[in-house]
């Protein structure tokens, strides 16, 4: 095995214990705002203690229908899913409507309709559709986390924690389609034999009132109260923030995004081609090679960061022979005993074999 050599580099930056709020105040019974990249907890009030979350069960539903169908495909409503309590889109049965527009209907209007639609179309049934959604649950490590349903109407066995709703909608901003559908405001579905054209306005008002939000969803029962989960980006920090049972929701979620990007920055680590060493060659006409990265290196740190060490792992010398563009090592940045990332060290010349003598 080669040898690996350790080469460290201090460079003054950053990290990396969130920083915790202490000067915020929410009217939610439960709430809690999250640095989306590292999931660090950034404020939290009761944030792990189990409550209803209304139709913020929407985000999962729409993101195991998004994963588990095209969303071109043509559903023909059911009867199961019209007449929904509830929000509505006011489908009609024998209806054929895109998964798409289905789902501009689940996460704009709210509908419950379009979620069982949507529930019966990918698992045939909202009670085999529950069980899905609990299955992406588990797999993503939400135990405290539970559905019964996928429009959120009130149910014993449904609820989650303001956390674990957080970290489901971080991970939910990572798909594309899910990202572009929740930041939308107006969304018109073409009419079709059986319905006019419908269009949707987003319920999240801070779509359009806090310029730097990227979705996700509201939510309200009478047992559950007020809900919302929001997400917003600035200069290269996404935050998302999650409410429960809260009567002042818009402006909370105001003060606490507001908090949060008083306290986080993106920072670049390393630009292209900011790296480069020497390594020798064993049996080539030249002595040495360079390596250097290809790519940048971004990290979202607290403002109030501390020192990055980079620790760069390449082999004691490469063989002749050795192409060009060929990956020989990498660099790993590390602040505070955590890694904030790596880069791959490519090879920026040939390492040509030594011509022997006939």
């Amino acid at each position: 095995m080669k040898k690996l050599i350790a080469v460290f580099l201090c460079i003054t930056s950053a990290f990396l214990f969130a920083p915790r709020a202490q000067a915020l105040s929410v009217s939610a019974e439960s709430a809690v705002l999250i640095e989306a990249e590292s999931g660090n907890i950034i404020y939290e009030k009761n944030a792990h203690t189990k409550r209803g979350m209304a139709s913020t069960t929407k985000i999962v539903t729409a993101l195991c229908a998004i994963e588990s169908m095209d969303i071109s495909t043509v559903v023909t409503v059911p009867r199961a899913a019209v007449g929904i309590e509830g929000s509505s889109v006011y489908l009609r049965e024998g209806e054929k409507i895109t998964l798409e527009n289905l789902l501009y209907a689940l996460m704009l209007g709210s509908a419950n309709d379009a979620a069982a639609a949507i529930a019966i179309a990918v698992s045939g049934s909202v009670e085999a559709f529950a069980e899905l959604m609990n299955a992406k649950a588990a797999a993503l490590g939400l135990s405290a986390t539970h559905f019964e349903n996928p429009h959120g109407l009130d149910g014993e066995a449904h609820y989650t924690t303001a956390y674990e709703l957080a970290k489901l909608s971080a991970y939910a901003l990572e798909n594309e389609i899910f990202a572009r559908i929740v930041s939308t405001v107006k969304h018109t579905i073409p009419a079709s034999e059986a319905s006019p054209a419908r269009t949707i306005v987003n319920h999240n008002r801070l779509l359009r009132e806090y310029g730097d939000i990227i979705g996700v969803k509201t939510g309200f029962t009478k047992k559950c109260g007020r809900t919302l989960v929001s997400a917003a980006r600035r200069d290269g920090v996404t935050l998302v923030c999650v409410t429960l049972c809260d009567g002042n929701d818009w402006r909370d979620h105001r003060a606490m995004l507001d908090y949060g990007f008083g306290l986080y920055e993106s920072e670049m680590l390393c630009r292209a081609g900011a790296l480069c060493f020497e390594l020798p060659v064993t049996g080539g006409e030249r002595a040495s090679v360079t390596c250097a990265n290809k790519e940048e290196l971004c990290a979202v740190l607290p403002k109030n960061h501390g020192e990055i060490s980079v620790k760069t792992e390449l082999p004691s010398f490469i063989y002749a022979g050795s192409k060009k563009g060929k990956p020989v090592g990498r660099a790993r940045f590390f602040c505070g005993g955590r890694e904030l990332g790596s880069v791959t060290l490519y090879l920026a010349e040939d390492a040509p074999k030594k011509e022997s003598k006939k």
